[in-house]
C-alpha cells in the first residue's frame, strides 16, 4: 500500500464556505497562481500519487462556518481519487487542519485521540495533544505551559486484511520569528520559538513512546518545520525537534532515510522537500521538512520512500505536465512510503 504526506499551501483558498471549489481565475493565495491552475496542478499530482492514504498538511479550515471535511471529499470527488474519504482530528485557528484523506476500500480509519484531557491548568507526561503540556523550557525551575497551535491527528487504522497500526500526522510550529523589529527581537523570538518547537517534539514523542513500548504498529509522518542543520539556533539547543522524534538518544528509534542520510552529513547534499522563494535574496530556499517515520517492526515490510520532488526525482522530471503541476500546487512536495502490509 502507499501512505503520503503532503503539505499543500493554502488548500483552503480553494474552497467556499460551503467546501465547493472556486476553480476560478481568481487568484488563489499563492504567489501569481490562480485557484483553476492550482486546482488543476493539485489533482495532477494527487491523481499521480494514487494513494490509500495522503495526510493532508494545512489541509482546508473547518469551525462553524466551514467543513474541511466536506471540502476534501468535494476535491477527491472531482478529482475520481481513490482516496475520497476524510478525517479531520482536533480543529485549530490557523485555517490550516490536519486531515487523513483515504481509500475506505482499503483501510478503515478513525480519530483516536489519546492522553489526559487537560483545558488550561496542563499536564506532564503525554496529555492529549489539544490540551495543554507542562515543562520547564528555560531551566529557570518553573514550568511553561505549552499548547499546539495545530494538535497532531492520531488514527486508528485497520486493513481488509485485519492488520491494524497507528498513524499520527504533525505539523510542529514555526520557528520564523514573526512581530520582530529589531535584531534583538529577532533573537529572543528565535530562541523562545525554538523552545517551543522543541517541547512540542518531546511531547510528540512522549505520545510515541507509548506505542512503542506496547509494540504497536506505528507511522508519524507530517511536517516538522525543522531538518538537520537548517538554523544556527540548532546548534544552541544541541538537537533539532527531527532528532527528538526520531528517538535518537532514548527509546526505540522510528526510521525515516531522508532524516537518517541528512543526520549522517552536516555539509554536502540530502534530500529537500520544500522550495521557497527569498525575496530579499532573489533566489529560491531547498529544505527537508516533511517526514515518513515507521516505527521498527514495520522495517520487514519492504518499506520503499520516496519524494516528489520536480528536479530531484527522475519520473517527476521526465513528466512535463507532473514536474509542472509539482512547482504549481504547492511550495511543499509529496512524500511517499510504499510498504508490503
Amino acid at each position: 500500500m502507499r501512505i503520503a504526506t503532503y503539505n499543500v499551501e493554502w488548500f483552503d483558498a480553494l474552497f467556499d464556505d460551503d467546501g465547493q471549489l472556486h476553480n476560478d481565475n481568481g487568484w488563489s493565495a499563492r504567489h501569481d497562481v490562480t485557484r483553476a491552475d492550482q486546482t488543476a496542478a493539485l489533482g495532477i499530482v494527487f491523481t499521480a500519487l494514487d494513494a490509500d492514504a495522503v495526510m493532508v498538511i494545512e489541509a482546508p479550515d473547518s469551525h462553524s462556518h466551514r467543513d474541511g471535511v466536506r471540502a476534501l471529499e468535494t476535491f477527491a470527488h472531482t478529482f475520481d481519487l481513490r482516496a475520497r474519504k476524510a478525517i479531520i482530528g482536533f480543529v485549530n485557528d490557523t485555517q490550516q487542519e490536519i486531515a487523513l484523506l483515504y481509500d475506505p476500500d482499503v483501510l478503515q480509519a478513525r480519530h483516536d485521540p489519546l492522553g489526559e484531557e487537560t483545558g488550561l491548568k496542563g499536564a506532564r507526561g503525554a496529555p492529549r495533544f489539544d490540551g495543554t503540556f507542562r515543562i520547564d523550557l528555560d531551566i529557570d525551575a518553573r514550568e511553561d505551559k505549552v499548547r499546539f497551535s495545530k494538535p497532531p491527528l492520531e488514527i486508528s487504522a485497520q486493513l481488509a486484511s485485519g492488520r491494524k497500526f497507528r498513524l499520527i500526522g504533525a505539523h510542529l510550529k514555526s520557528k520564523a520569528p514573526h512581530g520582530a523589529e529589531t535584531q534583538q527581537d529577532v533573537l529572543r523570538l528565535s530562541i523562545a520559538n525554538r523552545r517551543k518547537q522543541l517541547a512540542q517534539a518531546i511531547w510528540l514523542r512522549a505520545r510515541m513512546d507509548h506505542h512503542l513500548e506496547k509494540k504497536e504498529s506505528l507511522i508519524v509522518l507530517g511536517d516538522l518545520n525543522d531538518g538537520p542543520g537548517l538554523d544556527e539556533y540548532e546548534d544552541l539547543f544541541g538537537r533539532s525537534s527531527v532528532e527528538i522524534v526520531l528517538g535518537c538518544d532514548q527509546g526505540p528509534r522510528m526510521f525515516d532515510p531522508h532524516a537518517a542520510r541528512a543526520l549522517s552529513k552536516r555539509l554536502g547534499a540530502y534530500p529537500t522537500t520544500a522550495r521557497f522563494f527569498l525575496t530579499k535574496e532573489a533566489r529560491f530556499l531547498q529544505a527537508l521538512l516533511d517526514y515518513v517515520m515507521l516505527s521498527p517492526d514495520l522495517m520487514r515490510f519492504s518499506p520503499e520512500w520516496r519524494i516528489w520532488h520536480p528536479f530531484d526525482d527522475p519520473a517527476c522530471w521526465r513528466t512535463p505536465e507532473l514536474r509542472q503541476a509539482l512547482l504549481t500546487a504547492s511550495d511543499h512536495f509529496p512524500v511517499t512510503l510504499d510498504i508490503d502490509l
